[in-house]
């Protein structure tokens, strides 16, 4: 366990990617077994998804350099929102108070997303996926990776965040990002009760719906709080309701091309 503690210290980069890595294995098999998804279809879009890490993944890499840069900094100048709060001196208030306020940094960053066109036309590289499921999750241009990370070195800054803070962040967000794009749904009733605090598959499934309204609502990352408080929260679809995809960009031969879909966002004029 001590190692294990070591490890994750010492290489939060690399023990980011193999979590990463061993959830969505995991799911994915998961997925293909228990739902008899056809093997053949499966890796097929999977393969196209997963070209994304070797465009995306050099950049998140390089840029957490900068974001553990500007983290060091903050601890160091005792810079940020979170030295200024009375109640983040303690501990545990403090990681509570800093988890918080990530996460709906994270709500800010999706809705931005969302409602700037020019960093929308990036973004529907994500929604444009035909058929949803874990491989989903790395399905996200480079552009858009790049903006993202600017918008975490934004949200450190102003915070303060430290190391820690952001090793348990992203290690949770990690697990909450992989769970909501897999193709299983939480019974209704259970879902009911869970999505109170926290965006579950269900939710998620409904904003990765083609059509608006329902593009533009939950848009949170782990906590479902931020949509309930500014109104972009709805409940569950049935599954026989929900189409996933973008309506200006269905066509399957250019979702299923790599290089088609990395050419979108230079392609779009229209939402």
């Amino acid at each position: 366990m001590e190692y294990l503690k070591n490890y994750f210290l010492s290489y939060p980069s690399a023990s980011q990617v193999l979590l990463y890595a061993g959830i969505i294995l995991s799911l994915w098999l998961i997925e293909a077994i228990v739902l008899a998804t056809s093997w053949k279809d499966k890796w097929k879009h999977t393969l196209t998804n997963m070209l994304f890490i070797g465009t995306a993944l050099p950049v998140q890499l390089f840029m957490t350099i900068f974001v553990l840069i500007i983290a060091s900094w903050c601890a160091v100048q005792h810079w940020g929102l979170l030295f200024i709060l009375p109640y983040a001196k303690s501990y545990f208030t403090k990681y509570f108070i800093s988890f918080v306020l990530l996460d709906f940094c994270e709500y800010l960053y999706h809705v931005i997303m969302h409602k700037v066109k020019p960093f929308w036309n990036f973004h529907l590289v994500h929604h444009s996926d035909l058929q949803l499921d874990v491989s989903t999750t790395v399905r996200e241009h480079p552009a858009e990776t790049f903006l993202r990370m600017c918008f975490l070195m934004l949200w450190v800054f102003l915070l303060g965040a430290s190391f820690g803070v952001l090793l348990l962040r992203q290690t949770l967000q990690t697990v909450a990002n992989i769970t909501s794009h897999t193709k299983f749904r939480l019974p209704a009733k259970v879902n009911q009760i869970v999505s109170w605090v926290f965006i579950t598959p269900n939710l998620h499934h409904v904003h990765h719906h083609y059509q608006l309204p329902y593009t533009d609502c939950n848009y949170g990352d782990i906590l479902s709080i931020w949509d309930r408080l500014f109104r972009t929260f709805h409940q569950d679809l049935p599954v026989s309701e929900i189409t996933y995809g973008i309506d200006s960009h269905m066509d399957e031969k250019v979702n299923a091309s790599f290089i088609g879909i990395l050419r979108i966002p230079f392609l779009t004029r229209n939402r």
